[in-house]
């Protein structure tokens, strides 16, 4: 079975978890491993990783990241490159939150903050092991659970991307048009903005619709804006015209 298919397997299993009574939940967390119930105070690598012949190399995270968020994905990408498994873990996690965003009613179990914390461990626990994951994004997924941070994942993935993609020497720019940009006009501008961002990096574009902006082009890449779209430059006309005009100029 495909991945995709067996996370949406594995969050249908959690539909069972909203009906458990307090005695049950008290029952099941008997039986979750202690290493999922004691409290993280910190969050090292070592709470991610299994022991490896790597744990003792120092890593560093290509990207600074800020905030909580930035935290856990700068931890995850730690212990994903001493395990060597920094690939199947992006692409696991990039799959689960995908999963998530298809299924209304685990999205909502994931920000309802008055789910008991063994509720949200059982859940993951329970998906972990129907999709098969690697123990360092299990390791990762319940560490989340069980602080709190489920409804943070959505950004917490994407810093973590921002900051494999930096790993693999890529640069990804986000451009906002009204249209889908023609494959030949897509290929112009990743040619341009190679040039701009110079050997050694490779652009990656990732498309975004918004009929607001009327026309023409946003992009946002090395956290720089170009905004070439109608909608600032009529703005900018606007403002032009509501300026009182000095006759001592003309």
């Amino acid at each position: 079975m495909a991945l995709c298919g067996r996370i949406r397997s594995g969050i249908c299993l959690v539909n069972k978890l909203t009906y458990l009574t307090s005695d049950s939940i008290s029952a099941q967390r008997s039986t979750l491993p202690r290493s999922l119930i004691t409290p993280f105070t910190s969050l090292d690598s070592r709470n991610y990783a299994t022991a490896s012949g790597k744990k003792d190399e120092k890593v560093k995270v290509p990207l600074a990241l800020f905030g909580g968020s930035g935290n856990y994905a700068s931890a995850l990408y730690i212990a994903a490159v001493k395990a060597n498994a920094l690939e199947k873990v992006e692409s696991e996690v990039l799959d689960f939150v995908e999963a998530i965003k298809k299924s209304p009613k685990f999205l909502q179990f994931t920000k309802d903050l008055s789910v008991p914390k063994d509720i949200r461990i059982k859940a993951i626990e329970e998906i972990s092991k129907e999709a098969k994951f690697s123990d360092i994004t299990k390791n990762f997924l319940v560490i989340v659970a069980e602080n709190g941070r489920l409804r943070n994942l959505d950004t917490i993935v994407k810093k973590f991307s921002e900051v494999t993609m930096a790993h693999k020497g890529e640069v990804k720019a986000i451009v906002t048009t009204v249209i889908p940009l023609p494959p030949q006009e897509e290929k112009q501008l990743r040619e341009t903005l190679q040039e701009i961002i110079g050997a050694g990096k490779k652009v990656h574009i990732e498309q975004k619709i918004d009929p607001s902006i009327l026309g023409g082009l946003v992009v946002e890449f090395n956290q720089k804006v170009l905004d070439v779209s109608i909608k600032t430059r009529a703005s900018q006309m606007e403002r032009f015209l509501r300026e009182p005009i000095n006759i001592g100029d003309i």
